[in-house]
């Protein structure tokens, strides 16, 4: 089976790895850990969120973390909740932003405090503003798979909601299994549909959580079906604050150990991630839940 020749590997852990964390990492740390990231060779790193502190209070430093990244910090994408959200990037000068939709209803209501309908006015004046300031735009699409209070989401309702995001100006889906409930055939499945649907694989990224042992699996199944940008959490850091059933992302280093075993180019150094999520580790006070983190840190410096 042909597999793509190279992938982008969408670091996610400075946002999405460490928003569920209950004691407050500080924002020094937070900028060394970008930074310790983009130089260990991830060509994107999601470094934090504008959301409102009372939703998610690690990331009420946003603003802090990029000022002090500065110039660097430009570059790298942010979630934006809404216009609020926007404005904060746009002030800093920021250059690539993301929203968060929901697949379910539920979700929607829950996370969102919209229905799902409702969602798409609320998103359209954020992306509609953030293309005319010149801004790229990803769309976080969550409970692709599985929904906590709904269970088994319908591929074709997925599919609905991510066409209208990109409708309304996202750049790129990232498809999330925000539970990790999500196997390879349903991965399968949906990227299929989507593809029915018109939106081929340079529209889509994967975004995976490890709660039933399937997010490496599951990036597989992906990478048969041509996706090139996946999703990942340095060290396997993450959760969701909205959906207690959801455990950590897919970790960097496994993700790589795996492409570099299929010949796949990432551009990634190993041994810096590795090496990075343990320090990060030592600073949250608990082992890296990533196999090859446990298996590789005694080895790195």
């Amino acid at each position: 089976m042909s597999l793509p020749e190279r992938v982008t590997i969408y670091e996610v852990g400075p946002r999405d790895g460490l928003q569920n964390e209950e004691a407050v990492v500080p924002a020094e740390v937070k900028v060394e850990l970008i930074r310790r990231l983009l130089a260990a060779g991830l060509p994107v790193v999601e470094a934090t969120s504008f959301v409102h502190p009372r939703w998610v209070p690690q990331l009420a430093d946003a603003a802090q973390v990029m000022a002090t990244l500065g110039e660097e910090g430009r570059a790298l994408p942010v979630l934006v909740p809404n216009e609020r959200g926007l404005d904060r990037a746009l002030e800093l000068g920021l250059r690539h932003v993301a929203v968060f939709g929901s697949a379910t209803e539920t979700f929607a209501q829950r996370n969102l405090n919209r229905s799902l309908d409702e969602q798409f006015a609320m998103f359209e004046p954020t992306v509609r503003r953030a293309r005319e300031a010149g801004l790229d735009v990803r769309a976080y699409v969550s409970m692709c798979f599985g929904d906590p209070w709904e269970g088994a989401v319908p591929v074709e309702q997925v599919v609905s909601v991510g066409r209208r995001l990109l409708d309304l100006g996202a750049s790129q889906l990232s498809l999330g299994d925000t539970i990790g409930v999500g196997t390879a055939g349903q991965v399968k499945q949906l990227i299929g549909a989507f593809g029915e649907a018109g939106v081929g694989t340079d529209l889509l990224a994967v975004h995976f959580h490890d709660t039933y042992g399937q997010a490496l699996a599951n990036a597989y199944s992906a990478l048969q079906e041509g996706v090139t940008t996946f999703d990942a959490s340095a060290g396997g850091l993450g959760g969701c604050p909205y959906a207690e059933s959801a455990t950590g992302n897919l970790a960097t280093e496994d993700l790589v150990w795996m492409l570099t075993g299929l010949g796949v180019e990432h551009g990634v150094d190993l041994g810096a991630v590795v090496a990075t999520s343990a320090w990060m580790a030592g600073h949250l006070g608990r082992p890296s839940p990533s196999a090859v983190v446990r298996a590789l840190a005694p080895t790195v410096g």
